[in-house]
C-alpha cells in the first residue's frame, strides 16, 4: 500500500510534499485542523499555521472548551487520577458512555479498592445517568440515579439544590433517591466527580462545579475531567504554552487571535472562508467533519485512512509506531510513550517539516 495518494491514486511520497506546499503556499487562508496529534507534531502544526498565516483546530475541541469555558468564567474543582483513587471515599460518575471516553476508568480510580489515606474505607459509588448496563462494575455495588441525555441536566440540577437544601418539584421517589444521593455527597471525607465534557455541555459542567463549591463549605469534594480523543488536552496545552491560547485560534493579523466562532474549523470550511485545508488524525484516521466539501484538501493520518478526494499522505500512530509524548488520562499529565510498533512511517512533525521544506523561498520563515 502506497504512503501517499492523490484521489485515491498511489504518487511519491516527494511528489506529495510538493503538492502540499503548493496547496497551502496558494492559499489566501489555509486552515490547518484536526490536530489529532502528540506534542511533537501539534506543535510543528500550530507553527505551520502561524507560518501561513492561517488558522488552527482541533477535532475534539468542542469537548476541551466545555471545561475550559467554565474554568475561565467561575473557576473549577479538580485533581489527579491517582489521588482520587488513594482518597476519596466516595465517587460520582456523571454522564453517560464514561467507559468509552476512558476505557480503563474503574481499574485506574480502584473503585473495588478501599481508600487508602484518611483510614481504610470502602468506596461508595454513585452514577448519575449511566447508560443501560454501563453501571455493572465487578466488585462494587453501585448506586444509581436514572437520567436519560434529554433528562440528565434536570436531574443534575435537582440534586445540586437539595445539596444546598432547596427544594425541588419532584414526585415523592425520586426526590427521596435524590435526597439520599445528596446526604451522601455531604457527608462523603474526600468526594470526587468524574465527568466526561464530551457526554455534557459547558452550561452542565458549570452546574455540577458550582455543586463541588458548595460541598466544599462543609467537606473536601472536587473532579476528575476525562479528556477530548485524539490527545485533545496535550493538544490545548500545547497550544496555550505556545500561543497563549487554546485551540480555534488564527494567525491571520500576524499575531495569534482566539476566537471558538471565528475559527471553528467546520465554520471556516462552509463559510469559504478557508480555502486550503490540513487534516490531521494519526491516532485513528478519523475523518474531517466536512469531507465532502469542495476545498482543497491534504490528510495526514495513519495507513488505510486515506479518503477518496484529496492529497493523503501516511504517518505512524503516536505511542505506537514511533515515541511520542502526550497527555495520560491516567497521570493528568504528560508522559512519554514509548512505541509498541515500530514501523517505517513519518512522524506527523516530520511530514510536517517534509512539506515546509518545498515552500518556496518567498514564503516567510
Amino acid at each position: 500500500m502506497s504512503n501517499a495518494t492523490l484521489d485515491g491514486k498511489s504518487i511519491s511520497s516527494e511528489d506529495a510534499y510538493k503538492q502540499a506546499a503548493e496547496i497551502l503556499q496558494a492559499a489566501n487562508f489555509p486552515l490547518v485542523a484536526g490536530l489529532g496529534a502528540d506534542v511533537a507534531g501539534a506543535q510543528a502544526a500550530i507553527l505551520l499555521a502561524e507560518r501561513l498565516r492561517g488558522a488552527f483546530d482541533h477535532l475534539a475541541s468542542r469537548d476541551s472548551l466545555a471545561d475550559l469555558e467554565v474554568v475561565r468564567s467561575a473557576g473549577i474543582f479538580v485533581t489527579t487520577p491517582n489521588e482520587a483513587r488513594v482518597r476519596a471515599d466516595l465517587v460520582l460518575l456523571v454522564g453517560p458512555g464514561l467507559t468509552g471516553y476512558w476505557p480503563a476508568i474503574f481499574d485506574r480510580l480502584a473503585l473495588d479498592k478501599e481508600t487508602v489515606h484518611g483510614g481504610k474505607t470502602k468506596r461508595r459509588v454513585l452514577w448519575v445517568g449511566a447508560k443501560r448496563g454501563e453501571a455493572k462494575i465487578e466488585g462494587v455495588e453501585v448506586e444509581t440515579i436514572p437520567a436519560t441525555e434529554a433528562e440528565l441536566p434536570g436531574v443534575l440540577a435537582a440534586l445540586r439544590a437539595r445539596v444546598g437544601g432547596r427544594p425541588v418539584a419532584l414526585p415523592p421517589a425520586a426526590a427521596k433517591k435524590l435526597d439520599a444521593a445528596a446526604e451522601a455527597l455531604k457527608s462523603a471525607r474526600f468526594g470526587v466527580a468524574v465527568w466526561a465534557a464530551a457526554g455534557l455541555d459547558s452550561l452542565m459542567v458549570e452546574m455540577l462545579q458550582g455543586m463541588i463549591t458548595e460541598l466544599n463549605a462543609t467537606t473536601r469534594f472536587t473532579g476528575v475531567p476525562i479528556g477530548g480523543r485524539a490527545d485533545a488536552t496535550g493538544v490545548l496545552q500545547t497550544s496555550a504554552w505556545m500561543t497563549g491560547f487554546p485551540p480555534r485560534t488564527g494567525f491571520g493579523r500576524g499575531y495569534p487571535e482566539h476566537d471558538t466562532w471565528r475559527f471553528e474549523a467546520s465554520r471556516l470550511v462552509e463559510s469559504g472562508e478557508a480555502d486550503a485545508a490540513l487534516w490531521i488524525s494519526a491516532y485513528d484516521g478519523e475523518p474531517p467533519p466536512w469531507e465532502a466539501a469542495d476545498i482543497p484538501l491534504i490528510t495526514l493520518g495513519p495507513p488505510g485512512s486515506a479518503p477518496k478526494r484529496g492529497l493523503f499522505i501516511a504517518v505512524g500512530k503516536p505511542g505506537e509506531n514511533y515515541d511520542a509524548v502526550e497527555f495520560a488520562q491516567e497521570t493528568s499529565s504528560m508522559v512519554l510513550r514509548r512505541a509498541s510498533a515500530p514501523a517505517e512511517l513519518p512522524t506527523v512533525a516530520e511530514a510536517i517539516a517534509a512539506i515546509s521544506a518545498k515552500f518556496s523561498e518567498d514564503l516567510p520563515c
